[in-house]
């Protein structure tokens, strides 16, 4: 029997992207799923291949009946920062492997909670996937494999105006503003705040050297947990770089209270998605990430430094968590428990799923 994976939220543009690299590298049975009683796969996407089911994550009794008759489920349904792991658990119960495109710090919490359960269920979930997080994940895992003794991990990403996406990620740019958060310095966690600390990162061309700024990312807390470093640094930073200079405006003078506000957020995730939209015509909608580790290599300081550009942030996306699906389909990549994408993928599968994409990783040792 052919196997059958459940999009959730596969009606979005991330998840439109997951399908469509699962329709290209398996023989997958693919649902996608969204609220629009009357909505559609979309064109893109091959009927005899793909359907499309409505569905409430709300209405748990839908949702378990769609989990139970897939093999795997694919969670695409942001913003994360508003999820539950109830859909995770509903994998559990019902014994179905699990995989999403969360970005979230407090969903990655709340989804690794589940580690011990899910992992006497015999079911494996992989939370994390994607370009950032997700690639940027492996990239780093092989980064810290070139040398005998790892000791500072430097994440940089930068976006070109929308990145092909919703105004979802939108929607994720500005909830990350909303409170500080802790990252991994010096050996202990430490506070910073959002959109803060600009600094200036060589990517490759089309984007150059750009400002990128402290961003909550779960790397940022998975990363410190997979490997004994003494510190994890992820920045963020758009194209356009008016935007970064708008957002970091926002982060540092608009009140705390506007910002935990979800009319506040609605407001700026709409005005700013009309604004890539003029935008995105000169800046593209590409995505660059950039992983520098820093350590030791035969008694010697040492760096290792890898870089990707694609020129479209949503299909990066969607190559990231396909080739972790198709993995899993496969039954190359079984671990039961919950897990980010580091702690689950060699790097010798993460090179295979990259290559057989033609998704080109640079990687220099100075």
């Amino acid at each position: 029997m052919a196997n059958r994976v459940l999009i959730v939220g596969g009606r979005g543009r991330i998840g439109s992207s997951v399908a469509q690299d699962l329709v290209t590298h398996t023989d997958a049975e693919i649902t996608v799923t969204g609220r629009n009683p009357e909505g559609s796969i979309g064109p893109a996407l091959p009927p005899e291949r793909v359907q499309y089911l409505a569905l409430d994550l709300a209405d748990s009794a839908a949702l378990r009946k769609a989990v139970s008759q897939s093999n795997l489920v694919v969670h695409c349904a942001g913003p994360f920062h508003y999820r539950d792991a109830g859909v995770l658990k509903t994998c559990i119960e019902s014994g179905v492997n699990y995989t999403d495109v969360s970005d979230s710090r407090s969903f990655t919490r709340r989804a690794l909670e589940l580690r011990e359960t899910a992992k006497n269920a015999g079911i494996t979930a992989i939370i994390n996937t994607g370009i950032f997080p997700g690639v940027s994940n492996s990239m780093v895992r092989r980064d810290v494999e070139q040398l005998d003794t790892a000791e500072h991990i430097h994440l940089s990403y930068v976006v070109g105006g929308s990145g092909g996406a919703g105004v979802t990620v939108m929607r994720t740019t500005f909830l990350g503003l909303q409170t500080p958060f802790e990252v991994w310095e010096d050996g202990k966690w430490q506070q910073v705040k959002p959109y803060s600390d600009r600094e200036t990162i060589e990517f490759p061309q089309p984007y150059g050297n750009t400002g990128v700024y402290w961003f909550d990312m779960p790397e940022a807390i998975t990363l410190p947990e997979t490997f004994p470093v003494k510190s994890v640094v992820t920045k963020f930073g758009t194209s356009p770089d008016l935007y970064n200079h708008l957002t970091w405006f926002v982060a540092k003078y608009w009140p705390a209270s506007w910002l935990k506000n979800n009319s506040v957020i609605e407001f700026l995730s709409y005005v700013s998605y009309g604004m890539t939209s003029v935008s995105n015509s000169f800046s593209g909608v590409g995505v660059a990430v950039r992983s520098q580790v820093s350590g030791i290599k035969d008694g010697q300081p040492a760096q290792v430094r890898s870089t990707v550009v694609h020129p479209n942030a949503a299909a990066a996306t969607g190559i990231g968590t396909g080739s972790i699906a198709q993995l899993m389909l496969e039954g190359k990549l079984t671990k039961p428990g919950v897990w980010s994408v580091e702690q689950a993928l060699s790097t010798e599968l993460f090179e295979e799923s990259m290559q057989s994409r033609n998704f080109s990783i640079e990687r220099i040792l100075v």
